[in-house]
């Protein structure tokens, strides 16, 4: 049977061992440790090995972006790097013969506390107006996980606190899906 290796799709796609390389690669260990940390103490029964891989692959489509702060040097807009790592992912399966749709997934689904097709048009959001909200478990883990990692700044753990406060930005609808996604797995503040 065939086991994914998110280091070899790294790899493809950042090649060279570059800061933004090596950002993306931290960033995404630290998402995966709390993903499976919070699963552990959860109780909730997932496959811990796609949400392992998944938070290694959750934000390969950055380097396609323009965000200078966190060496992204790209042309698409920031937010759209869920939907462009879905694409490359796809892809790449495409051209190896994988089914990495699990995995494109939660590149998708794992922005913010996940986006409806109502935030994407009422916010002008640069990407096709769809839902893009977390349905598995394994894409729940991964959105939440991920709200506690920033990839510039100091990068350490943020508190639940300190997460529904930045949340609040984005509006009601947000805030409530992150309180959801923190009751699905028994997180309290």
């Amino acid at each position: 049977m065939w086991k994914l290796d998110p280091q070899t799709i790294l790899e493809h796609f950042y090649p060279e061992d570059t800061p933004l390389r090596r950002l993306l690669i931290l960033h995404s260990l630290q998402v995966r440790s709390k993903a499976l940390a919070i699963l552990a103490q959860s109780g909730v029964k997932a496959n811990a090995q796609l949400v392992a891989d998944a938070a290694m692959l959750h934000d390969i489509g950055i380097g396609r972006c323009h965000a200078p702060s966190i060496l992204c040097e790209g042309t698409s807009d920031y937010l759209a790097h869920g939907t462009i790592g879905a694409a490359m992912l796809r892809e790449y399966g495409a051209q190896h013969g994988l089914d990495l749709e699990k995995y494109a997934r939660v590149c998708e689904r794992h922005t913010g506390s996940g986006l409806s097709a109502a935030d994407v048009r009422e916010q002008k959001l640069p990407i096709p107006e769809q839902d893009y909200l977390p349905e598995t478990v394994e894409e729940k883990l991964v959105c939440l996980a991920d709200k506690f990692f920033s990839k510039s700044g100091d990068r350490e753990e943020k508190s639940l606190a300190s997460i529904h406060h930045s949340m609040e930005k984005f509006g009601r609808p947000c805030v409530k899906r992150f309180e959801e996604l923190c009751r699905c797995f028994g997180l309290t503040e």
